[in-house]
């Protein structure tokens, strides 16, 4: 473990990986983003919930994880180094000041301190487990701020690129148990998936892409709740595609 970025081993070989790029809404020592405490509290500075639920999915399914333990607002995981948005100027309407007119030598740096170990330590992992298939955690807000008018029903989405064979699986296992679940949506992983594209299709790994409503994991007892109900959908998928 470094300040970017937790890994937690397993007891046994598992067939799964998971990976939680928003897990965090730390501020490490040395950067000032000049933005209210409150904001940290908020969806702009991590995925709410999904810390606790990757630990409870890691532990109910004898999986190691990879975990973000930066706030995505000092930078985003799940972005390619060279995108715009991966040192966020603005978030769903927030400015962020501390980044605002972020020289590249600042930029370069932050890359170097945070997003290269933590993407170094998911092909380390990578390398050496083998998984057969790697579960991507995230959370959603059920409204933006930026559209109010847009509404988002869905409890579970389950986003792919051009690799959906885990999806094509899971949504129909998730349909049957009654979770609103979106095929792409609340957005297409072929706009985002940054992460997975890196590291599971360039790769040929099967991946599971989840996005889970953030008010249904925002506490304990629902993060809880709702990693009793996915890992038996995640171990199934796995077996599937064996």
């Amino acid at each position: 473990m470094n300040e970017a970025v937790e890994f937690l081993a397993a007891a046994a070989p598992s067939d799964l990986l998971l990976i939680a790029d928003h897990a965090s809404n730390h501020i490490p020592d040395g950067i000032d983003l000049r933005v209210a405490p409150a904001l940290l509290a908020e969806h702009v500075a991590a995925d709410i919930g999904i810390e606790p639920l990757t630990r409870a999915l890691a532990a109910r399914l004898g999986a190691p994880a990879v975990l973000a333990r930066v706030s995505r607002l000092v930078i985003d995981f799940n972005r390619d180094p060279d995108e715009a948005n991966l040192i966020p100027a603005v978030s769903d309407g927030h400015v962020i000041a501390g980044n605002a007119g972020l020289g590249e030598r600042e930029r370069e740096a932050r890359i170097e301190r945070f997003w290269t170990p933590y993407h170094d330590m998911i092909a380390d992992r990578l390398d050496a487990l083998r998984p057969a298939m790697i579960v991507s955690l995230h959370s959603f807000t059920p409204q933006l701020a930026t559209r109010p008018h847009e509404a988002r029903p869905w409890e579970v989405g389950i986003l792919y690129n051009q690799d959906d064979r885990a999806a094509r699986v899971a949504i129909p296992l998730l349909r049957a148990q009654g979770i609103v679940t979106g095929d792409n949506q609340p957005y297409s992983g072929r706009d985002l998936n940054a992460t997975m594209n890196r590291h599971a299709e360039r790769r040929g790994i099967p991946y599971l892409g989840f996005e889970v409503r953030q008010d249904l994991i925002g506490d304990a007892q629902g993060a809880e709740q709702w990693a009793e109900r996915l890992a038996p959908i995640i171990s199934r998928t796995c077996a599937a595609l064996a």
